[in-house]
């Protein structure tokens, strides 16, 4: 019997990163531009709380999917990059991407 904490199938590992609601379009915005704000992602996801969005972030920071890098120290803030694994999800989104514009 297998530990309830430990995921062994891969598609089950991977809709824990994703398939979480907003995270496959914080995903679009990031393959869309290299490099994007907070702020620039609040305003492009229309509706999602704040505190989902730090949330959904974080994970894919901690499951390396996005780098955080700062360009200001005081204050800091920061923008998000995809790392090259989070590219590698590039294909997964836009074939969601193609599957809903042929099945609207």
């Amino acid at each position: 019997m297998r530990k309830a904490s430990k995921i062994i199938c891969p598609v089950e590992r991977a809709a824990k990163i994703v398939g979480s609601r907003w995270t496959a379009l914080i995903m679009r915005d990031l393959l869309l531009n290299p490099s994007r704000r907070y702020q620039d992602l609040q305003n492009s996801l229309a509706g999602i709380p704040p505190n989902t969005l730090s949330d959904r972030l974080k994970l894919l920071e901690e499951n390396g999917i996005v780098e955080r890098r700062f360009y200001e120290l005081h204050p800091p803030r920061a923008e998000y990059v995809l790392t090259e694994k989070g590219r590698e999800l590039g294909p997964v989104i836009r074939a969601m991407r193609d599957w809903g514009r042929k099945h609207p």
